[in-house]
């Protein structure tokens, strides 16, 4: 296979630039890039060498090599990593000098597609390091690294097993016993089945605190201008990003920012002011609210409590009532509670609500940000997420398990109704396939293609 190389190390300036190289011709390349025809590092020892440009005359970096040695590397190929100075024209430099040398540039997971290839992990453990560099909190992290060390594949295993066993007995049935199998051992069958059906249950009933703490919440703040959008987008960031002025229609397109609650990522959007105008750019930022409300899983529809309701307010209430959506009522730190009380009361009169949530938040002192940020995941978090156990993230692995307990479920009610073992077999080949597209056991190329594109250059 030939030799790949990549920076493996975010672009841009920094300390330290660690450039990759895979393949039977590494160590070669690493020979010509240090101009030492002997160099035979010891694997897994670093060593500390001067690199030379294409003349071999003149160093050009003094850097860190490290040999792996195949098998015992990343890809399960040699592998040789180049620590050097972090600055972009260098490390052009290194890796042009490697393309000549014979290399080609690494495509996006190919470092991780020639490990799956060579053994070395499966498709869930690679999967999991996409994941890893990915994360965007401790719980996420957490959750990729026990993926990454194996544990949904250890899940998976006993069950593919027991499932192959049951296949084994039907397939035997077939071919050597030509009546009907034993009524007794139709029951066991079925039993086994459904105890397998319950285990992939069990699996699958995770997934939704597992992608919640993967994708997190996308929540768009909307309002008429001035009810305090923009001071609510700073507050629960707690930093001064968006511009906050009195002066009505001051956001003019949108804000996206992101921050966690209780460990749960939150893509946060603060929205153009809703309200009829003739301002061309602030027309067309109105335009983009109102598609940010239809995709956003959560709306957060701000009013003003220190002013009197308006049409606009009541329109942009009637709009969400269909989406998941909080009705956070703002400056109360201007009204005291009767008046606050009053305005709430008028506005449930005005405006179906039913099924609405009211937060009573001051944006400028924080008050009622803490039941904010709960109410903010409340309609999401399972009853309770316990991401000390592992979790399915990934929405292709909660896909493919649900259509292996399926394909379970219709070969147990096929054997209930003693249909031909012949038909019952379709299923559980089918269900054992899907197990083994979880794995990469059963998993096509062009599956592999997408997968694999989503992986940074580098990994």
């Amino acid at each position: 296979m030939d030799t790949i190389v990549a920076l493996a190390t975010p672009i841009g300036r920094s300390g330290i630039g660690v450039i990759r190289l895979s393949g039977s011709g590494a160590l070669q390349i690493a020979r010509t890039l240090v101009g030492d025809s002997e160099f035979s590092p010891l694997p897994r020892t670093t060593h500390l060498k001067s690199i030379y440009d294409k003349a071999g005359s003149e160093p050009i970096d003094q850097a860190l090599l490290t040999y792996f040695k195949a098998p015992h590397s990343f890809t399960g190929e040699d592998v040789v990593e180049i620590s050097c100075h972090g600055s972009p024209i260098l490390l052009r430099q290194v890796i042009d000098e490697s393309l000549r040398l014979g290399a080609r540039m690494a495509d996006a997971g190919e470092f991780t597609l020639r490990s799956l290839a060579n053994g070395r992990m499966d498709l869930t453990e690679a999967e999991a390091i996409r994941d890893l560099i990915n994360a965007q909190t401790t719980a996420a992290a957490r959750q990729a690294a026990r993926q990454m060390g194996g544990e949904f594949s250890h899940q998976l295993q006993p069950i593919k097993d027991d499932l192959l066993d049951v296949i084994v007995v039907l397939e035997s049935a077939l071919e050597f016993v030509e009546d009907d199998l034993p009524a007794v051992q139709s029951a066991n069958i079925r039993s086994q089945l459904d105890g397998l059906a319950e285990a992939i249950s069990r699996i699958a009933a995770t997934f939704k605190a597992g992608n919640l703490i993967r994708e997190g919440i996308r929540v768009a703040i909307v309002g008429r201008p001035n009810v305090g959008k923009s001071s609510l987008f700073n507050a629960l960031l707690g930093s001064d990003r968006a511009i906050v002025t009195e002066i009505a229609g001051t956001t003019r397109d949108q804000l996206h920012e992101k921050f966690t609650i209780h460990n749960i990522p939150i893509s946060l959007i603060d929205t153009a002011g809703l309200r009829e105008t003739i301002d061309t750019v602030e027309k067309i930022g109105v335009e983009r609210s109102r598609r940010t409300m239809a995709d956003a899983d959560l709306v957060i529809a701000m009013v003003d409590v220190s002013d009197s309701r308006t049409e606009d307010d009541l329109e942009i209430l009637q709009s969400v009532e269909t989406a998941e959506h909080l009705v956070v009522l703002n400056k109360i730190d201007k009204v005291d509670a009767e008046s606050l009380g009053e305005f709430r009361k008028r506005l449930e009169r005005d405006v179906s609500t039913r099924g609405s949530s009211f937060v009573a938040i001051s944006a400028k002192t924080g008050d009622g940000l803490d039941s904010l940020r709960d109410a903010i995941t409340f309609p999401f978090s399972p009853t309770e997420i316990d991401s000390s156990g592992f979790l399915v993230s990934d929405a292709r692995h909660y896909d493919l398990l649900v259509r292996a307990r399926q394909e379970i479920l219709n070969s147990t009610e096929l054997l209930h109704d003693k249909v031909s073992e012949e038909i019952v077999l379709v299923g559980l080949h089918n269900a054992l396939r899907f197990l083994g597209e979880i794995t990469g056991e059963t998993t096509t190329e062009d599956m592999l293609t997408r997968i694999f594109s989503t992986f940074c250059i580098g990994k």
